[in-house]
């Protein structure tokens, strides 16, 4: 198997390092790898590319030795850059003055065993003999100072165990794996590229920037694809969104799997996929969805195959089985020597002109990964520079130890004449830098890679991305795709999450009453203020409308008619009795109580006027205070009619003068006392607890009833329980002289007004605690005008009638009962 070749290739390369049993020479079992590209210079760094797709396995019978590994495929475009900026450093004075920089350039194959093959080549030097007299000292030391590669992350971890041992320092300039920082594992790997650590939170974060919450995952089934898509869901998870699938293919795996990854993502309801694919499995993924195409997709892309050509972009000579390679496959033609690839084809005869070849290989407008190896090259040579030469010049006497590059690696931190800064933090990454790359079609139709924007991760949380001009959006729409599971929930409503299913698909719930949700896909509602109230739509809070017996309400309109219309005939009575004061029907009834009380109703029905209008600190004092006082000053002249009906019966019994204890300044003090009484009991009410104005929350959620409230209760029960206690004694006094022997007996009447009296204001009580809102306080108005209606009515109605309609009984002989009344 591949595996036991790994381990027997290893075992070859280490005989070089266990030659202790010869001290005279050590001898390689196999033939070394010799580079492709090499260079002789006072340093030689390494170089190992991909510059073949895949190797050539033969089935080994373990009974001869293996051939040696091949390739196929080809790519070369790193190592010309690596070739170019050695070249271009050669030639400066400020870098390396008087230095000259070798190179011995490799190829991977984009492969595990041969990437660690020819990174043995590079550590031990590609003499199959060394012939030493002092043991293998020179096993001791590297062939290279430093090398730059690999592009895969996988081939990379292998060799990178394998340097770090050595201290060799190695700086890739496409292995994104974010296993890679590990310093403990990798202690001598440096990159140019960012970490997949840091795309995987720019790939996050570039999903979350536009809207999609809803996307597919596909991943190389390999270290690269893996870790960048465990680190990108992480992310992801981070920001809110929901991956529907998330699928690993592998280019050497069975066909049966691309298949089913492809029929994930036709029965896919995400539009938006993110794959974290190496350039080759994406080519094999895309043409087997191209059989069967699912409905347009955006695709958001990792470094590796975005901006990836079919062919290298570098012009080429003919020092190099590579550039022959790619010479006889590019024009068709064979370079006299008949190669595997240019069989039966025509001799080339110089006429070909690679200016006019229109393919990938000359296309140099996109060199991103192309300029990583670029600064990876300066960064190894900054790094000789600072170990062996001064602020004048350099030694190239001096042996250098990878540790001593090493070293110098870790503080590398310099820009290059394009504007590109270069260093490395304390895990060998540098700052995370990335453009935005989106394809688009010029105008002759072809496809170009175009910059839309930037990320640097080393800005402000929010402000990282940076656009520069319009996307091209699959299917050349304009506007930005939709990729969702569930629609966002506008403001008003909230998410709800399906039972079973991702938190991204969800339910629109709208929010209750006195709830909001001022944004969209808020995840909770949030509750208005106490005065407060959420529109019809949920999304605002609007100042609850306050509630009190208005002027302007209809209700308070018939009431305050009636509260007029009863002091009118108050007043109306007390003119008809002043005008016939002389009359025996007015005498006879203790005028001057009558006018008092009178008076005292008139008070009575307008004092229900302090009851309607908004609520303020004087109006809620005033208007239980007033309703007290007149009310008592009310009953006190009733009840002072009731004491003198039942004395002036007591007058005319023979010997009786009762008369001279209760005469009329025995009527007005005994009126101001009880009267009295109840000014007190208010004042202390005012002075302990007055009543207030107050805004009552409870009773009604989406309004707000401004009422008076009473204070101190024992006050409020005090007064009512006060004119209850009168108006109860004056009543069972009026009872008591009821069947008095006068023709007009007023006993009677003061009996069924105290009787009305009574009954309104028992039945107010529970009608003032159940009724809500402002008709609360119409219930207090209205139990006011109908006492007072019942008293007025009783005791005066029948006294008017007699005056105005009925004269002629308006004698002293029919009050005495000589003159048979006529029912009334």
């Amino acid at each position: 198997s591949k595996y036991i070749k790994y381990v027997v290739m290893l075992w070859h390369d280490f005989k070089t390092a266990t030659c202790e049993t010869n001290p005279i020479s050590c001898r390689l079992w196999v033939e070394p790898q010799l580079p492709g590209l090499s260079m002789n210079g006072d340093f030689i760094i390494g170089g190992i590319f991909s510059i073949h797709n895949y190797m050539i396995l033969e089935q080994s019978n373990y009974s001869t030795q293996p051939l040696q590994l091949q390739c196929s495929g080809k790519e070369l475009q790193f190592a010309r850059a690596m070739q170019f900026a050695i070249y271009e450093i050669n030639n400066r004075t400020d870098l390396l003055p008087g230095i000259s920089l070798g190179y011995d350039i490799h190829d991977s194959c984009a492969g595990v065993p041969m990437a660690v093959k020819v990174a043995f080549a590079l550590a031990n030097g590609v003499e199959t003999v060394f012939n030493v007299s002092e043991s293998c000292s020179k096993s001791g030391s590297s062939a290279v100072t430093a090398l730059v590669g690999e592009s895969g992350s996988t081939p990379t971890m292998s060799m990178a165990r394998i340097l770090g041992l050595f201290g060799i320092p190695q700086v890739s300039h496409f292995a994104t794996c974010a296993c890679l920082s590990d310093k403990r594992q990798y202690p001598a790997f440096f990159r140019t590229i960012p970490s997949d650590h840091y795309q995987a939170a720019a790939l996050a974060k570039l999903v979350k920037y536009f809207g999609w919450t809803w996307i597919g995952a596909v991943r190389s089934d390999s270290d690269y694809g893996n870790n960048g898509m465990a680190s990108f869901l992480k992310a992801a998870q981070e920001e809110g969104i929901c991956v529907e699938y998330s699928e690993a293919y592998y280019r050497t795996q069975p066909r049966s799997k691309l298949e089913r990854v492809a029929n994930v993502i036709r029965r896919s309801t995400a539009r938006v996929i993110v794959a974290f694919l190496a350039a080759g499995d994406m080519r094999i993924l895309l043409e087997e969805l191209v059989r069967n195409p699912p409905p347009p997709l955006q695709w958001i892309g990792s470094e590796t195959w975005i901006s990836h050509p079919e062919f290298l972009r570098f012009n080429m000579s003919l020092k190099s089985p590579w550039f022959t390679e790619f010479w006889e496959r590019s024009f068709s033609c064979s370079l006299k020597k008949q190669t595997g690839s240019s069989v039966g084809a025509r001799e080339c005869d110089g006429s070909e002109d690679i200016r006019a070849l229109q393919n990938p290989y000359t296309d140099t407008s996109q060199l991103r990964i192309t300029n990583m190896v670029y600064k990876a090259t300066y960064a190894i040579a900054h790094a000789i520079h600072g170990a062996i030469c001064n602020d004048t010049q350099c030694d190239r006497t001096i042996k250098l130890s990878p540790l001593q590059i090493l070293e110098q690696l870790k503080k590398v931190n310099f820009t290059m004449k394009n504007g590109f800064q270069v260093s490395f933090d304390s895990r060998g990454d540098p700052v995370a830098v990335y453009e935005l790359i989106n394809w688009q079609f010029k105008k002759d139709g072809a496809l170009d890679f175009m910059t839309v924007g930037q990320y640097d991760s080393s800005k402000p949380r929010g402000q990282e991305f940076s656009m520069s001009r319009a996307i091209s959006w699959m299917g050349g729409q304009t506007k930005v795709p939709v990729s969702v599971c569930s629609e966002s929930c506008p403001p008003g409503t909230r998410k709800a999450v399906q039972k079973g299913k991702p938190i991204c698909c969800y339910d629109c719930i709208p929010c209750a009453d006195g709830e909001i949700s001022n944004a969209t896909d808020s995840l909770d509602c949030e509750h208005c203020p106490p005065e407060f109230w959420s529109n019809e739509r949920r999304f605002s809070c609007l100042p609850k409308p306050v509630e009190f017996l208005s002027w302007e309400d209809p209700l308070s309109i018939i009431l305050t008619a009636f509260s007029v219309f009863g002091a009118f005939v108050a007043l109306s009575v007390a003119v008809v009795f002043y005008k016939h004061r002389t009359s025996p029907i007015v005498r006879a009834n203790n005028s001057e109580l009558s006018f008092l009380l009178l008076f005292a109703l008139a008070l009575c029905f307008l004092c229900s006027l302090t009851f309607i209008g908004e609520p303020s600190g004087w109006s809620c004092m005033l208007r239980h205070t007033a309703f007290g006082i007149t009310f008592v000053l009310c009953i006190s002249c009733v009840l002072g009619k009731t004491i003198v009906v039942l004395m002036a019966f007591r007058a005319t019994l023979p010997g009786s003068n009762v008369m001279k204890w209760f005469g009329p300044p025995e009527q007005r003090l005994s009126v101001l006392v009880f009267t009295l009484i109840q000014v007190l009991i208010c004042i202390l009410w005012l002075t302990i607890s007055p009543p207030f104005p107050f805004k009552n929350f409870k009773h009604y959620k989406e309004r707000i009833i401004l009422e008076c409230r009473l204070g101190s209760a024992i006050g409020f029960w005090a007064v009512l329980g006060y004119i209850g206690l009168l108006a109860v004694l004056c009543f069972v006094l009026a009872f008591l002289a009821r069947k008095l022997p006068d023709n007009f007996n007023e006993a009677k009447f003061i009996t069924f007004s105290m009787l009305i009296f009574c009954a309104v204001w028992i039945t107010f009580i529970p009608a003032y605690f159940s009724s809500p809102g402002k008709f609360t306080v119409a219930v207090e108005i209205f139990a006011i005008l109908a006492s007072s209606f019942g008293l007025i009515i009783c005791i005066f109605a029948p006294k008017c009638f007699i005056i105005v309609f009925r004269p002629d009984q308006n004698t002293k002989k029919h009050l005495m009962g000589k003159v048979q009344s006529k029912s009334l």
